[in-house]
């Protein structure tokens, strides 16, 4: 039975690799069927018995449980408080700002009935906490006192797509959501761009993307706010992904929800307000800048196994001595890195190499009776940087040195990969045809008129943002002077 086992293993994993190193062959074609392979056999998510909705298994959760607690430290020690807020919001807080129902009405989920009868007023599942927020904040702040607030939310929202892929578009998804109030319009806007800034800071630090910050056009920025501040990533296969986003919001919202305070003249104000969100996408996005034909491959930082330890032993008299060292060593490197001992008797040394690499797991240490005669152990990483025999006593900065060199690495793979796709162009009519077959950024110029945005559409792309900077004299489309630089891409 235990053979029989053993087989199924081994030709289930050769199966997998034939099927992504077909795939990855030919990356530009296959990536979409690519990235769910890497998805579902990685065991980062399943697939959910409700269209459009995803299970995140517990490894694609404890990573976002690592990004989750890098973030959560960076909001509190910003001064903000975690709160949180109903699921349901009565549909007629939405309508209050027409903006943003109008943006998205298309996504709203609704509930009409509960407890067996019809509601009195129909609930909208939150697909964003704004309103129901900002109702809160009508009733807490009262003076000038009360400013700034600034309240974030851990939770998860509905937004009905129409297209999903795990991770990257699915009805259901996890992020934070902040939101924050205050007595001037420079502090709101200094409040979107310390968030927008700790996000960036994440994405480049902790995720090893490398990534681009903007605005966003009008016509693209978020239902209802004055300024939307976005963060751009290009995936493998040459579409642009937005990783989060930092909106001002200004008075819009707290003068619908009637949000007023007493200002220190004695005057009764609206508060600036802000919101920013960070979500489960993060991790879709690692998958498509970092994975490869072996399957995932994790940053360091927010893997959660870091180090595998793989004994390889023969006989119960070599896996007794084996076993006893690997404790040992998983002693002494426990306190400072996330580590797995993998002493399944029923898989092959290889299939358990294949097993890890799937899973993108950064460093692996393999170790057998020859090792602990010589006291070494050998250390391999995820990316095939080295493979080396080391001291036993050396293990510990060994594997530090590599977790780090292997961040640096992959961040300079996928920046290498974003300058190859970097491409200026003055007219949309030269690149578009370009863009819309093989993808990539085009850099060039825009006058700020929604007429001539629309002609981007016509590729199958959009304005992902806008950079600050002018090196086009004249608009993508027509004669007339170009306002600022802009990136074009298609998008997921």
């Amino acid at each position: 039975m235990q053979y029989f086992k053993h087989v199924v293993n081994f030709y289930t994993a050769l199966k997998i690799i034939c099927v992504m190193s077909k795939k990855l062959s030919d990356i530009q074609k296959q990536f979409p069927e690519w990235y769910q392979d890497v998805v579902y056999e990685s065991q980062l998510a399943d697939q959910s018995p409700v269209r459009g909705c995803m299970v995140i298994r517990p490894y694609g959760y404890a990573i976002w449980e690592n990004i989750k607690d890098i973030l959560d430290k960076k909001i509190k020690d910003s001064g903000h408080e975690n709160a949180y807020f109903p699921i349901f919001i009565p549909k007629s807080f939405l309508e209050k700002e027409a903006k943003h129902v109008e943006g998205f009405a298309p996504e709203l989920a609704i509930v009409t009935h509960g407890g067996g009868k019809e509601l009195e007023e129909p609930l909208v599942v939150r697909p964003t906490s704004e309103t129901i927020i900002h109702h809160m904040f009508a009733q807490w702040i009262k003076s000038w006192r009360d400013l700034p607030m600034k309240i974030n939310q851990w939770g998860n929202v509905v937004r009905w797509e129409m297209r999903t892929r795990p991770f990257l578009r699915t009805t259901e998804f996890l992020w934070q959501e902040g939101h924050t109030a205050h007595e001037t319009a420079q502090e709101s806007e200094d409040e979107a761009l310390m968030m927008f800034h700790e996000y960036l800071d994440i994405i480049k630090n902790y995720l090893a993307i490398p990534a681009i910050p903007g605005k966003k056009s009008e016509s693209e920025k978020f239902a209802g706010a004055d300024t939307t501040y976005t963060i751009e990533a290009l995936m493998q296969d040459g579409k642009a992904l937005q990783m989060c986003t930092s909106h001002i919001i200004s008075r819009s919202f707290s003068r619908a929800f009637g949000i007023t305070y007493q200002t220190r003249e004695g005057g009764l104000e609206h508060p600036y307000l802000t919101s920013w969100g960070f979500t489960t996408r993060s991790i879709g996005a690692v998958v498509m800048v970092h994975g490869d034909q072996k399957g995932l491959v994790l940053p360091p930082k927010i893997a959660p196994i870091q180090v595998v330890i793989i004994p390889i032993f023969k006989s119960d008299e070599d896996k007794a001595t084996l076993l006893s060292v690997v404790q040992t060593l998983a002693q002494k490197l426990k306190n400072s890195v996330r580590i797995k001992i993998d002493d399944n008797q029923h898989m092959r040394p290889g299939e358990k190499f294949f097993h890890w690499e799937l899973k993108g797991v950064p460093v692996r240490i393999e170790i057998g009776p020859r090792d602990i005669a010589n006291g070494t152990v050998v250390v391999a990483d995820r990316l095939g940087l080295a493979k080396e025999t080391i001291p036993f006593d050396k293990v510990i900065e060994t594997v530090h040195a590599r977790l780090d060199l292997i961040h640096h690495e992959l961040y300079k793979r996928a920046e290498e990969r974003l300058k190859k796709k970097w491409h200026t162009g003055e007219k949309i009519a030269q690149f578009g045809p370009t863009l819309e077959k093989e993808g990539g950024f085009y850099q060039t110029g825009w006058c700020r008129k929604a007429s001539c945005e629309e002609h981007v559409k016509k590729f199958k792309a959009t304005i992902r943002c806008l950079l600050d900077e002018v090196t086009f004299a004249e608009c993508f489309f027509c004669n007339e002077t170009s306002a600022s630089d802009i990136l074009v891409a298609k998008a997921y």
